[in-house]
């Protein structure tokens, strides 16, 4: 089974649909001649040509809008947001236009738009680069929200994006594009909200997404040197949420903490733990833990960006303040 960064299953996922499907296009700043801001586009334009590959002026309101307009006819758009902190200067079109025009039309119109936006601090990139709002997204009706943490799955969501007939904010961690992981050469996909159990375990849920895998996974390395047997759950997807998984393995440990990079204040592991309270309070041996990125600005310094990011070690103390282990 041949290894893949993140960034190449992103590229191989693009490069597939270009030549699969006539009637996919993709569209951003600095994606075709620059070769994408992250470097997934590299080689496109002088393979797929300008009509395919388009570079757009630095206007984001107007990228989603065209997208939109151009999935209305027919085709199958996938536009590039530099960063998800941009797309809050297309969150109109977005939210009020690709989200609900299915619903208003009574499903004779669909919107197969794919929007491939980075996420996520730790790469000193500063206070308006390095935000997390895939969280707001996924409380939008008519919105997919995916959040890969590796390239088998980054690649096996971009097919099922790509082939929705309605609208995806597709995440991309800044971190992660290095990420190497087994692809198979055999075609295959994912599906939406089905999360994925990363580690199983005994004693404790860690739930998380995209970038906070990782981090769950080095917390379950640390709790397993004090006898603690961890189970990790990545959710791929925040919108549709795989509640199922989650209540399950919680009904096994009966104790939970939920891991993720937003700001603690409206983040959306209050949502998971308002599902878990919800559906599983029962089973629980004590308060649901919650680890997010501190609420503040991300500091350019690194020393400091990191402190106020997740860490394994926060959550190993949390689990010893919630439960004693």
């Amino acid at each position: 089974m041949p290894k893949m960064t993140l960034r190449e299953a992103i590229s191989f996922g693009l490069t597939e649909a270009l030549d699969n499907d006539s009637d996919v296009f993709l569209m951003g700043e600095d994606v075709g001649k620059f070769e994408g801001s992250y470097a997934v586009t590299k080689g496109f334009l002088d393979k797929y040509g300008k009509d395919r590959v388009r570079d757009t002026p630095i206007s984001e309101s107007a990228i989603v809008g065209s997208g939109i307009g151009a999935a209305l006819i027919g085709l199958k758009p996938i536009i590039e947001i530099m960063t998800i902190n941009f797309a809050l200067l297309a969150i109109d079109q977005i939210v009020n236009h690709a989200a609900k025009l299915s619903y208003m039309s009574d499903g004779q119109l669909q919107v197969p738009i794919v929007i491939r936006t980075v996420t996520g601090g730790g790469a000193q990139l500063g206070a308006t680069h390095s935000q997390n709002f895939e969280n707001w997204f996924a409380s939008v009706p008519g919105l997919t929200v995916v959040t890969p943490s590796d390239p088998y799955d980054a690649l096996g969501l971009l097919r099922t994006s790509i082939n929705s007939p309605n609208p995806v904010i597709f995440t991309e961690h800044a971190t992660l594009y290095r990420t190497q992981g087994d692809v198979p050469k055999k075609p295959y996909s994912i599906p939406f909200g089905k999360a994925k159990i990363k580690k199983s375990g005994t004693d404790i849920t860690l739930i998380a997404y995209s970038k906070s895998v990782h981090t769950a996974l080095e917390a379950a390395d640390l709790l397993a040197l004090k006898g603690i047997s961890t189970e990790v759950i990545d959710l791929r997807t925040l919108n549709p949420l795989d509640t199922e998984t989650i209540v399950n393995s919680i009904k096994k440990t009966n104790r939970a903490i939920v891991i993720e990079e937003t700001w603690k204040t409206g983040g959306f592991n209050g949502e998971l733990i308002a599902r878990i309270q919800e559906n599983v309070f029962d089973s629980l041996d004590g308060p649901v833990g919650r680890i997010n990125s501190d609420d503040v600005p991300s500091p350019y310094s690194g020393n400091l960006e990191s402190s106020i990011l997740p860490s394994a070690n926060k959550i190993v103390d949390l689990a010893h303040d919630l439960y004693g282990i």
